[in-house]
């Protein structure tokens, strides 16, 4: 058989072969282009929970966000989460935790985490960011739960800045603990997930319980990975979700151009209208204990996000829990609760056991207890508490100290005034710690009162050391917040425990100093260097846990009734007042006055959107505000 040939001497099979492969070439690259470039129009939504700190129930509301009695409790955010799931269609919505999860209460303490992890784990996390406290029961805990396709809490954990730094991890120097980032389709968006735990290991309960891990600030592995997610994995979308809070977690966005959205926790604000750095960057933050969660809707078109909206969910008393999870809750709470399933349990840092049941009640208060208060009230939570308040007069009269002092925790809980359960002092201290006096000098604590106003008000917020304000009994503190660091503290007085006059604080003189204490740091109490170290005891000579300290205190009040009253450390100077549209706890710029350091985030205005512009919605949502 002849075959026909062409001026270019191939016959006319191989032509059409030539064609054929040329067709399906083209197709390939066609449907391999189709698959990477960003699609036309697409709907998904992000579900942000963040700080729950073991609050597993409800616990009463105080600050008058809501008129609810109560607030939280995780089978009401359950229930939340699977209306919005249904409303908005499962296979486009992803459930961010943005961290401090297993930490926070008696039944995160006893278990190591775990009773919150198998609640959790019915969740169906689509990504975590560890925060500092989730390190807290050390690094391998930590990776026995979040580390590697055998973790305990499947949660998709990432963290681009936590790496192995010598002992006991020296062979793997230099490595990651975890992913820096995971990529998800939604919708026919590609979705990069960059994660970012705290920069600071929970470091007040031991030195070593992070030993061999080192935890940057987060700025050039943000660079860096920006730069992989939109370059190399072609993404639409680059979600940060991060721990180091919201203050820094501005700050990098708006050094480093590229990220969408910045889901944020630590320093337990919530966004009632997120934040718009100048770059076009949204940043949200959701709270503390499960109060709120956060639904943000997002419209991309054309590979950029067109349109968004923010709707904040308080949960409260107007969500009915989910039925599974509430039951799941009860079986786990029940071996902590009194009955005939109560169970003693052995406390992971310091060996005391718990054999009371812990909703015993072992005191009374006359006023609310917390630390939660806006920067625009008194006391404001940035600066002094009643429950810290409370906590140092326990630990000053059960040690016999000259001066006690407790560190600006931001987690806890409220207690109404009335009784006070042990359950309570387990949200004020989960970490285990007992308490102990030691003799230090002036000098030191004029420099750990200065050192803690600057690490929660310096103006540059990449210095900040976490947490508030130091809180202390037998201290009164006048604090100028815009004088220059170190002398911030314009008059500190300590009380003459004989006399009961209070006289100006001797540098150079020697104090008796409680505060929390861990044997395996024997010469330091709250990591600060001290002498003549003892631990507080019982009638039995037995060492107190910190919780054991101050039931023995109110069991010494008459009607075991405290009244702790704020006042102790005073501003001279107001702090400054919200600048980003929803009210501030600690100010998310720190203690800035001048014109030239106005923020430079802005709250995007509400106009009518034009058809192909962004636009954005506020939605209260649920919120007790409507």
């Amino acid at each position: 058989m002849a075959f026909l040939k062409s001026s270019s001497g191939r016959t006319h099979v191989e032509n059409t072969l030539r064609r054929s492969v040329l067709s399906q070439k083209l197709l390939l690259t066609f449907a391999v282009a189709l698959l990477t470039a960003p699609v036309d129009a697409a709907e998904l939504t992000l579900i942000h929970m963040g700080d729950i700190h073991g609050h597993l129930v409800p616990r009463p509301s105080v600050r008058g966000e809501t008129t609810a009695a109560t607030e939280g409790g995780l089978a009401r955010i359950y229930t939340k989460i699977e209306e919005i799931r249904t409303r908005r269609t499962p296979a486009r919505t992803l459930l961010i935790d943005t961290g401090d999860t297993i930490q926070g209460s008696a039944e995160a303490l006893f278990t190591r985490g775990q009773a919150l992890v198998d609640v959790l784990n019915r969740f169906r996390i689509d990504a975590y960011a560890p925060g500092n406290w989730d390190w807290v029961y050390g690094v391998d805990r930590a990776l026995e739960l979040f580390a590697g396709p055998n973790a305990k809490a499947p949660w998709h954990a990432l963290a681009a800045n936590v790496y192995y730094d010598g002992e006991p991890y020296a062979s793997q120097a230099g490595q990651r603990l975890l992913p820096p980032y995971l990529i998800r389709d939604i919708d026919g968006v590609k979705v990069g997930i960059l994660g970012f735990t705290t920069d600071r290991g929970p470091q007040v309960v031991g030195l070593g319980v992070t030993k061999g891990v080192y935890f940057s600030k987060g700025d050039a592995e943000l660079k860096e990975f920006v730069n992989t997610l939109r370059e190399r994995e072609k993404v639409a979308l680059v979600l940060m979700i991060s721990e180091l809070g919201i203050s820094n977690n501005i700050r990098l966005a708006e050094q480093t151009p590229g990220v969408d959205v910045v889901l944020s926790s630590d320093m337990h604000e919530i966004t009632r209208v997120p934040v718009v750095t100048s770059n076009g960057t949204l940043v949200t933050e959701v709270g503390q204990d499960g109060q709120v969660i956060g639904e943000l809707n997002l419209t991309v078109e054309g590979g950029r996000i067109a349109n968004w909206k923010w709707t904040l969910h308080h949960i409260d008393d107007r969500i009915r829990p989910n039925a599974g999870i509430a039951r799941l809750i009860a079986d786990i709470r029940k071996p902590f609760l009194a009955g005939p399933q109560f169970e003693p349990h052995i406390n992971p840092f310091n060996g005391a056991k718990l054999l009371t049941p812990i909703d015993t009640v072992v005191g009374r208060t006359t006023v609310a207890l917390h630390r939660m208060n806006f920067a625009a009230h008194t006391p404001a939570a940035v600066i002094e508490g009643t429950s810290h308040i409370f906590l140092t007069d326990a630990f000053r009269h059960e040690s016999g100290a000259d001066i006690a002092a407790i560190r600006g925790f931001r987690y806890g809980t409220v207690v109404r005034p009335g009784p006070i359960t042990l359950e309570d002092l387990y949200y004020f201290i989960p970490i285990g710690p007992m308490i102990a006096k030691g003799t230090i000098k002036g000098q030191q604590l004029k420099n750990q009162i200065e050192n803690s106003i600057d690490g929660s008000l310096n103006p540059n917020v990449s210095k900040w050391t976490g947490g508030w304000l130091f809180n202390y009994s037998g201290v009164r503190v006048e604090i100028d917040p815009y004088a220059k660091a170190g002398d911030r503290a314009k008059k500190i007085l300590v009380a003459d425990r004989a006399g009961k006059l209070w006289k100006p604080l001797d540098q150079e003189a020697d104090y008796t100093y409680a505060s929390y204490y861990y044997t395996r740091d024997p010469a330091l109490i709250n990591a600060m260097p001290a002498k003549n170290i003892s631990i507080v005891k019982n009638a039995n000579g037995d060492d107190l846990d910190a919780v054991e300290a101050v039931i023995q205190y109110l069991a010494h009040l008459p009607r075991r009734m405290t009244t702790p009253e704020p006042g102790r450390l005073k501003l001279l100077r107001p702090i400054p007042a919200a600048s980003f549209g929803s009210p501030e706890i600690q100010p998310w710029r720190g203690a800035v006055q001048s014109a030239a350091n106005t923020p430079k985030a802005r709250i995007l205005n509400l106009p009518a959107a034009a058809p192909s512009a962004r636009t954005n919605v506020q939605d209260p949502g649920n919120d007790a505000r409507k």
